[in-house]
């Protein structure tokens, strides 16, 4: 008896042991297991843009690619946690984290079929595993994972852990969490899916990629239907809903990701994530000028068009309100390329800039007389003899006509007289362009006619700066604070240049009316096409609004002879007319130190009313152009010319004769200078050269006005200017302007091969 009472203590005491370390084990052993730290936080949401009201523009991924929504608790419907607990873990309220009989039957049948057959992971198990670290699938990541479990069990709700479960799964399509793929499968919020939906998102994280409903429909309905036999078996619902749950059918309406503004993905400024990013795009708006560049364009491919780029800016703020980046986003031959952000030859829509600084820096008005006449510039190439669009030359011609027309000579000619391209190039990078370079003689004087690559968006804004009067601040796509800017020119300045750009009696002779742009409201309008029509622009303003454009090819492809006004014209013009669809248009109020004036257009001097010619123009009070008197024109009221004009006089261009006439006596409005030869230029001479390449034609920019002169070299008169034959040796010629009396002097180097 005492041996048996001896040997049924210590089996007691066993016991008792073992349920010590049982209890320690279920309830102790688990705190020496950390819980993930993917655990503590909630699942980042996908980051959506919003338009300027609010509206969702484009849903972002997450830097792993996928797509996130999560949920909380209160969102999540009854129908889908029942539909999940029967898919995955239909004991999940009555364990502790671990499922023992689960895991007694996987053990069953482990030793039976010495293979797994069943899985034993509970709902907690899961969630510890997808919010772990990856790590190799072994037996004491097994237990790990377990005690991690039992410990979350023990310091978090059902509830809590039924809502982070269904906000970090995996339901295919790179849709993690169950309001994600509502979103995406059917485009609903989880309150409004049906029994059967639920029942199809519960059963796709057993296998995302086999059971995906898009490409495997029938599998998906398959594993949907097994949801719902264990739903009626677990937890015994009206057959009725189950019935009509089976017999649904997919109805699936996968979500297509919005096209409407793709560059917004890849602005640098949203990868500090949030779940919301404002932007300052207006989505109606932005969805038109979509369709306007489609059509566009499409209507245009005959002409080999396939790009555009369109930016809206509203002036007061700044604000981007759209900005279209290329015709098709899913083009191969460069769709995904920003047309906005390109830099492209911009043609002649710097010349504005150009004439603003003729008017700062050299007085010039919209009635000055400009010179537009074969001229001459000596490039690091050469010489270069410029031409106007059409091959022609006009003569004297108002500044309003130069700029109005597009006329490229008077342009070079003002760029010139203001020094060269430098202060061009100053002022384009204070207006924020940012492509030019820091070595202001790289483009020269080319630089007026747009040989420089600029982007769209920072041009549009520099029109924005016209239209704000001469203040300057960046473009804005996030809301921000509010930048005041500063003052970059003078208002007077900037009105006139909005005044001759909104001028359709001015551009008339080279833009026939009735085009695209002429709108039914006062627009500002500059157009541009570059060489080969490879690049058309069109950029314009009224006082809220500023929109550019950018058409053309990005593999650099010529369009087949589309100017500005033909290719990126009717997209302005459209574009244009849809912003102020439901906003009266106006225009500037004239500013104060600026008035009327008639003129006489021939030599832009004050004229009486009643003259004729005269035209209206404006001036500022402080500098008015002088009154004409009789010696401005001869006999026969033709006005006189000085003799800048000469050689345009002489030639086939002038078609002005019945209006214009010469004077050989009035001096010239600027001093003589030698383009060519260069001081002491080498020459060779060749004697297996055909004869004459020992003749040398000195060029000016005053055609037959010097008196040329040298004691060594013969010089034969002739026309525009004389020949002077070039003999071995060192020489010196001169010329002499002989309205001032200045000689310059020229050491020339020729030698004999």
């Amino acid at each position: 008896m005492k041996v048996e009472f001896k040997w049924r203590r210590r089996i007691l005491r066993a016991l008792f042991v073992l349920g010590l370390l049982g209890v320690a084990g279920w309830f102790v052993l688990p705190f020496a297991v950390s819980l993930p730290a993917g655990l503590r936080e909630v699942p980042a949401a996908s980051p959506i843009l919003l338009d300027r009201h609010g509206t969702p523009i484009l849903h972002l991924t997450l830097p792993d690619s996928t797509r996130s929504r999560p949920a909380v608790a209160e969102e999540i419907p009854a129908d889908l946690i029942a539909c999940t607990l029967a898919a995955e873990d239909k004991r999940f309220y009555g364990h502790g984290g671990i499922d023992l009989l689960a895991t007694l039957r996987a053990g069953r049948d482990l030793i039976a079929k010495r293979r797994i057959v069943s899985g034993a992971s509970t709902i907690t198990q899961q969630l510890i595993k997808i919010t772990s670290p990856p790590a190799a699938r072994s037996p004491l990541t097994k237990i790990r994972e377990a005690l991690a479990a039992r410990r979350l069990e023990m310091t978090w709700s059902k509830r809590r852990i039924l809502t982070a479960y269904l906000n970090h799964l995996d339901y295919g399509n790179l849709r993690i969490g169950a309001a994600e793929a509502a979103r995406f499968y059917f485009q609903k919020p989880l309150a409004d899916l049906s029994l059967g939906e639920c029942a199809l998102l519960s059963g796709l994280p057993l296998s995302p990629s086999r059971l995906n409903p898009i490409r495997h429909p029938q599998r998906a309905i398959i594993r949907r239907n097994t949801v719902l036999k264990r739903l009626a078996a677990a937890e015994n619902p009206p057959g009725a809903r189950i019935a009509a749950a089976l017999a649904e059918p997919l109805g699936l309406r996968p979500l297509r990701e919005s096209t409407t503004a793709p560059w917004l993905a890849s602005q640098s400024q949203i990868s500090n994530l949030k779940s919301q990013i404002p932007t300052t795009l207006d989505l109606p708006l932005q969805r038109d000028f979509e369709a306007i560049v489609r059509e566009e364009t499409t209507r245009l491919r005959d002409a080999n068009l396939r790009h555009a780029a369109v930016v809206a800016i509203h002036n007061p703020t700044g604000e981007i309100l759209a900005l279209v980046s290329s015709a098709d986003w899913n083009d191969p031959r460069g769709g995904q390329l920003n047309g906005a952000l390109t830099p492209r030859s911009p043609g002649s829509t710097l010349k504005p800039f150009t004439y603003l600084l003729a008017m700062e820096r050299n007085h010039r008005l919209p009635s000055s007389i400009l010179a537009d006449v074969p001229t001459p510039f000596r490039t690091e190439q050469g010489l270069d003899l410029p031409e106007n669009y059409d091959r022609t030359y006009r003569g004297p011609v108002t500044l309003r006509t130069a700029l109005a027309c597009s006329l490229n000579v008077p342009a070079l000619r003002e760029l010139n007289a203001l020094g060269g391209p430098k202060p061009l190039h100053e002022l384009l990078e204070r207006l924020g362009i940012s492509t030019l370079g820091t070595d202001s003689t790289v483009h020269g004087l080319g630089l007026t006619l747009g040989n420089a690559p600029v982007r769209l968006l920072e041009l549009t804004n520099a029109y924005a700066t016209l239209a704000r009067q001469g203040r300057h601040f960046p473009p804005i796509l996030f809301p921000s604070k509010f930048d005041v800017g500063r003052s970059i020119f003078d208002v007077r300045s900037a009105w006139l240049i909005a005044d001759i750009l909104s001028d359709s009696t001015a551009r008339s002779p080279s833009f026939q009316p009735g085009g695209p742009l002429d709108l039914p409201f006062r627009c500002a309008v500059k157009t541009g096409t570059s060489s080969d029509f490879r690049d058309n622009w069109c950029i314009g303003f009224t006082p809220e609004f500023t929109v550019g454009v950018w058409a053309g090819n990005f593999e650099q492809q010529p369009m087949k002879g589309l100017s500005g006004i033909a290719g990126a014209g009717p997209v302005f013009n459209r574009a244009m007319l849809r912003l102020h669809r439901d906003r009266q248009p106006v225009w500037f109020k004239q500013p104060a130190g600026i008035v009327n004036i008639t003129i006489d257009p021939r030599n832009g001097k004050l004229a009486a009313a009643d003259s004729k010619p005269a035209v209206g123009d404006l001036a500022p009070t402080d500098h008015l152009p002088p009154a004409a008197t009789p010696a401005d024109y001869d006999a026969d009221g033709k006005a006189l010319l000085d003799p800048t004009f000469a050689e345009w006089f002489a030639s086939r261009h002038n078609v002005r004769r019945n209006d214009l006439a010469m004077n050989p006596g009035e001096p010239t409005p600027e001093p003589l200078r030698i383009i060519s030869p260069a001081n002491n230029a080498t020459f060779l001479l060749d004697p297996e050269i055909p004869s004459g390449s020992d003749k040398l034609r000195p060029v000016t920019n005053l055609p037959g006005t010097a008196r040329w002169q040298s004691d060594t070299l013969r010089i034969e008169p002739a026309t525009p200017e004389p020949i002077i034959h070039l003999t071995a040796g060192t020489h010196i010629v001169t010329a002499t302007d002989p309205a001032t009396g200045v000689t310059h002097t020229l050491t020339l180097r020729v030698k004999s091969l």
